[in-house]
């Protein structure tokens, strides 16, 4: 990159990601100077077109950020949680927990079900009437350094490379925008990220970082079906006992029903694929009526942090910090994690604003780590901090221990069981497909249930196929001998967009047929940037690096 004559920018704060935590910084930096110069890049088209989230909202960030938000007119935040509904499935029937047994912290009262790209919208129309730049389109590729190693910038992917690599007639190299400070709020396992993570050792002397997939459709379904308000949990059934996941319901306005189901990323059984099984749970008596005589309008699926308080890595490194969720902030339990998303990104422009009012540039802000525990996020994180483990050592039952758990951290402070760790990392919990049996899946119906290409192409998601395929394969050939010999091709189930493929000479699929010699085919232009294959696949053989700005889907009310 270092060969391309590139034109350049300079900020006092340059960020990356125009989400919650991106968005939020960005106006904290102008409330507390507006003499700062700030800008946000973003890798979708438009703000909030890669934005995907339940979304059910603690507004405690928003009030922090913007307090008087409540007195206009204009805001996104127009159901209020009415009732708060928690069933056990089972392949038979459902049972519904009584809320008095669920610890305070999981109620959803005063919370509000929204679409979360629409927040990021009205976010950044507030943040633009404070003069803060937001650059849509633009994908940071790369970071740039000093002599001494600090962050001094970031670098936007060059557009009309070719596949071959070769600049194409439309070829136009991209920009380096440098700032005192950097911060990085690109989402779950974003590709800088991951980079200043390696490069800093962030995640020295933390737990792995845990991850699960969500699954979302949006459907319109009939009046009669809509009950605005409710918000719906599950756990159980289709997944068994010892695969961790659940499912939310969230009706909200203009008969919407936001319905979505997560899969924790350490499951052990490589025929296991979350898009089936989401669509298996929309089966369910208990579930199937509130969609009788809809319509599927949207869909899409993203990655989501699950570690939590032990998993969170350093914050800081010299020239800038990771906020949201590149940081993992999301409280499993509650499945939420925009609150402190928000939150994160106030705390981290508040210190850097004062670290730039001292004079300060390219140095690592430590006091944002030193004090993010202490804060409201640290004590929202610190209270739920066993239940993913309990969730992945005892299955079902590990929930009601978590449960447990949670009321001694609400009621004492305190938990019986200290801080438990992880473990290994998501890859390193699949199993070898001679451990398990394959599993046969229903065939989708097109009304209640479908298959994955026709739900990508509700996700809009669209990629330019001559160019470099974003989706990189370190070594072919221990794919071939282990992802596929070994593994089965898991990548064809965990993909929830119909990415990847194993195929014989014939253009057969062969993901199970390990003395086929088969071929990988990476379907790129599909891909809706979830980067499940990045964490999951079984030899992190697999880099997600964003594509040309602008591409991938283009999210509507999600």
């Amino acid at each position: 990159m270092s060969e391309v004559e590139r034109e350049s920018m300079e900020f006092d704060v340059v960020i990356v990601g125009a989400g919650p935590a991106g968005l939020a910084a960005a106006i904290r930096l102008k409330q507390v100077n507006p003499d700062l110069s700030v800008v946000v890049l973003e890798k979708g088209g438009e703000v909030g077109a890669h934005i995907l989230s339940g979304a059910v909202v603690d507004p405690s960030g928003i009030d922090q950020l913007l307090p008087g938000w409540r007195e206009e007119s204009d805001h996104p935040f127009k159901t209020e949680v009415t009732a708060d509904h928690f069933l056990l499935l089972g392949p038979a029937g459902s049972v519904r927990l009584p809320n008095f047994v669920m610890p305070p912290l999981m109620n959803n009262h005063g919370n509000f079900i929204v679409s979360l790209g629409n927040v990021c919208r009205w976010l950044a129309g507030k943040a633009e009437a404070l003069g803060v730049e937001i650059y849509p389109g633009f994908a940071a590729a790369s970071l740039t350094y000093d002599e001494s190693g600090a962050v001094t910038g970031v670098i936007t992917g060059d557009m009309g490379v070719e596949r071959d690599g070769s600049h194409g007639p439309g070829f136009a190299p991209g920009m380096a925008l440098y700032g005192k400070y950097v911060l990085i709020g690109e989402g779950v396992r974003g590709s800088l990220a991951k980079q200043l993570i390696a490069k800093f050792d962030l995640a020295k002397d933390r737990e792995p970082q845990k991850f699960g997939i969500g699954i979302k459709e949006l459907w319109q379904v009939r009046p009669e079906n809509h009950r605005p308000g409710l918000v719906q949990h599950s756990f159980g059934w289709p997944l068994g006992m010892k695969t961790g996941g659940g499912s939310f319901l969230y009706h909200f306005d203009d008969n919407m029903v936001a319905v979505g189901f997560v899969v924790h990323l350490n499951y052990k059984n490589p025929y296991l694929s979350p898009f089936e099984e989401f669509q298996r749970f929309k089966t369910h008596d208990s579930i199937r009526g509130t969609f009788e005589g809809g319509k599927r309008i949207s869909y899409g699926a993203r990655a989501i942090t699950e570690g939590g308080w032990q998993s969170v890595p350093r914050l800081t490194f010299p020239g800038g910090a990771l906020i949201g969720c590149s940081a993992g902030f999301v409280n499993l339990p509650r499945i939420k994690g925009s609150h402190n998303a928000v939150l994160s990104g106030i705390l981290a422009a508040e210190h850097v604003a004062g670290a730039i009012a001292e004079g300060r540039s390219h140095d690592e802000v430590v006091s944002y780590e030193d004090a993010w525990r202490d804060t409201a996020i640290g004590k929202d994180l610190k209270k739920v901090r066993n239940v993913k483990p309990l969730w992945s050592r005892f299955g079902l039952v590990g929930v009601a221990i978590g449960g447990i758990d949670m009321w001694c951290n609400t009621l004492f402070g305190v938990s019986p069981f200290g801080t438990l760790k992880h473990g290994k990392n998501d890859a390193k919990s699949l199993e070898p497909a001679a451990r398990h049996k394959k599993i046969a899946y229903p065939k989708p119906d097109g009304v209640l249930t479908f298959d994955r290409l026709s739900s990508v192409f509700l996700s809009n998601t669209n990629h330019e196929e001559d160019q470099p395929v974003h989706l990189q394969v370190k070594d072919m050939e221990l794919q071939k001998r282990s992802e596929h010999d070994v593994f089965a091709g898991p990548s064809t189930r965990y993909c929830p967009a119909g990415v990847y493929e194993w195929v014989d000479a014939d253009g057969n699929a062969a993901a199970d047929k390990p003395d086929v010699d088969a071929r990988f085919v990476i379907n790129a232009q599909n891909c809706v940037h979830c980067k499940t294959c990045d964490i999951k696949d079984p030899n992190q053989n697999i880099n997600w690096v964003p594509p040309q700005g602008g591409e991938g889907p283009v999210y509507v009310n999600m």
